[in-house]
């Protein structure tokens, strides 16, 4: 009789001998493909720039997090929290420049690659963080976006502390020192300097559109004067991350245009524009003119442009052209017949190339990107030559 153990010798002796030939191997499950990238998080300046008195900016904390083996997303958001809770980011959060009202209203969207999730929120007041605010929509709702006074109940709901007024000294009176320019028959200068006169238009548009080029152009004349920085006037920081694992991940969060209409609500927080990310592909987000970005729904085009093939810097050029082929009023464009505004997108794909494009080297003209060699600021790539008031 054949032992137990001399059966289990010989039955491993067997599979260990060669084939005869013209036997036909039997058939072997593929082993898992374990696809192992090099990390990386960029954004726009702001993920540079500030640190709220901390030692670490934006993708610093987001890309040691990620590194640390935390969900990508997590991370990336714990990053623009950061300059969300710095007074001094005007653009982001708690101290951001107000609504024409002076309300702070802030949006912002997130969307977690591998798990094919989403969540938003705009027109949130009194929260200073509305990307967890955003990414509560995400985990807990079946909904991609909520707005206004139902996302303000929401985050109540959640355990989010809600404050009565964002506002800091600064951005009130920034606020005063717009309404004056806006309206200086009324609001008076303190200091006694004289005031330009309104802009004047050859014909009269309405009482509310001749209202909003005036708010526009006061705006725009406290960036030439040096009062705001143009990043701030238009807001918003994108953050877009790649972990090990080759997961993407993205948030972008703004307090949007500055001095703007009430309820207005920008590209940020609107999947497809200010943000998108798809995890076999790549993600993309933006700053500027959001009106062009919504238009163009630039960041889904960056990210399918990708998926056909181009490079980022190539996807974001793309969608450069685009919205200034689609640029065609008058009141949208300058002496050369081009964008009389700027707008940055901020492209990083499956392999973990990268790259930041604008429509014009002006204004923020860097971008901050961090690898395993540290965080750095590089030049963003222009489409035009010049600026947009050319």
């Amino acid at each position: 009789m054949i032992s137990r153990r001399d059966f289990v010798k010989s039955a491993s002796l067997a599979a260990a001998a060669p084939l005869s030939l013209g036997q036909t191997p039997a058939p072997q499950r593929a082993p898992a493909v374990m696809r192992t990238v090099r990390p990386v998080v960029i954004s726009d300046y702001s993920g540079w720039e500030f640190k709220n008195g901390g030692a670490e900016n934006a993708v610093q904390r987001a890309f040691r997090l990620i590194t640390d083996g935390q969900d990508v997303l997590d991370a990336l958001i714990a990053g623009v929290n950061i300059p969300e809770l710095d007074p001094l980011e005007t653009g982001i959060g708690y101290g951001a420049l107000p609504n024409a009202n002076g309300v702070v209203e802030l949006d912002a969207s997130c969307m977690h690659g591998p798990k094919k999730r989403a969540g938003a929120v705009a027109c949130l007041e009194g929260v200073r963080t509305p990307s967890l605010v955003a990414k509560a929509v995400m985990e807990y709702t079946d909904h991609h976006l909520l707005v206004g006074g139902g996302a303000q109940q929401f985050a109540r709901n959640m355990g989010f502390t809600v404050e009565d007024d964002l506002n800091t000294d600064t951005s009130r009176r920034l606020w005063r020192e717009w309404k004056r320019r806006v309206d200086p028959e009324h609001w008076l200068d303190p200091n006694g300097n004289e005031r330009k006169p309104k802009p004047k238009h050859e014909k009269d548009p309405g009482e509310e559109a001749a209202w909003q080029a005036r708010a526009m152009a006061a705006g725009r004349s406290m960036v030439r004067d040096g009062l705001i920085p143009e990043g701030s006037f238009w807001g918003t920081i994108n953050c877009d991350g790649l972990g090990p694992n080759g997961d993407l991940c993205g948030v972008t969060t703004t307090s949007g245009l500055a001095w703007k209409i009430p309820g207005r609500t920008g590209d940020s927080p609107i999947l497809g524009a200010g943000l998108y990310v798809d995890n076999e592909v790549g993600a993309a987000g933006s700053t500027g003119r959001g009106e062009a970005n919504l238009y163009n729904l630039s960041s889904f085009l960056i990210v399918e442009s990708m998926r056909r093939g181009m490079s980022p810097k190539d996807a974001g050029m793309e969608a450069l052209k685009r919205i200034k082929a689609n640029t065609i009023e008058s009141r949208l464009l300058n002496s050369k017949g081009n964008p009389n505004f700027n707008i940055r997108f901020f492209a990083l794909n499956k392999q973990g190339d990268y790259a930041g494009v604008a429509m014009y080297r002006a204004g923020e003209t860097k971008f901050a990107v961090c690898t395993e060699n540290g965080a750095q600021v590089l030049e963003l790539e222009p489409l035009l030559a010049g600026t947009p008031e050319d």
